[in-house]
């Protein structure tokens, strides 16, 4: 019997396909059905080859604790950019700030830079080839140490204990 991870490797990802092939279509029937789970599972087979390895999750409670993190911090700095916004006479400090990474695998530096883009404000704009540094614009900084102080406490630790502990 061929093991489950070499036909299915990405058993959520084949879930979520055949749900998004039943939303599209609009109707479960069995040949419906039949056909999504075909994709949902000759999909993944496909495109194996350009994936990265899967990382493994150290605390799945971390890992929540720090996804309600960002979606706090997502929120807070919109209104901080929304009161930026609304009052134009006050002066804004943009800057682009050089990230001293600490962190080694490639997925985690992107999870990283990703929830820098996500949180309004701010964007990660380079990785430098050595992986060693992120070069960051914020709209508003008032000091790059307490940028970088931030970033650290904030995000990279608690990502560097949920993928790379």
């Amino acid at each position: 019997m061929i093991p489950a991870q070499r036909w299915l490797p990405t058993p959520v990802l084949s879930i979520l396909l055949l749900v998004v092939w039943l939303l599209l279509v609009n109707e479960v029937s069995v040949g419906h059905l039949l056909l999504g789970t075909g994709l949902a599972i000759v999909i993944p087979l496909l495109t194996r080859r350009f994936w990265d390895v899967q990382p493994d999750i150290g605390n799945a409670f971390k890992l929540l604790r720090f996804f309600l993190r960002v979606v706090g911090d997502i929120i807070v700095a919109n209104l901080q950019v929304a009161w930026i916004i609304i009052n134009p006479w006050r002066r804004t400090r943009p800057h682009f700030v050089e990230y001293p990474l600490t962190l080694e695998k490639r997925f985690t530096i992107t999870m990283l830079a990703s929830t820098i883009t996500l949180t309004p404000g701010t964007v990660s704009a380079n990785v430098r080839m050595d992986g060693k540094t992120l070069l960051i614009h914020a709209l508003d900084v008032e000091d790059d140490e307490t940028l970088i102080r931030t970033i650290r406490e904030r995000y990279e630790m608690p990502l560097k204990e949920i993928f790379e502990c």
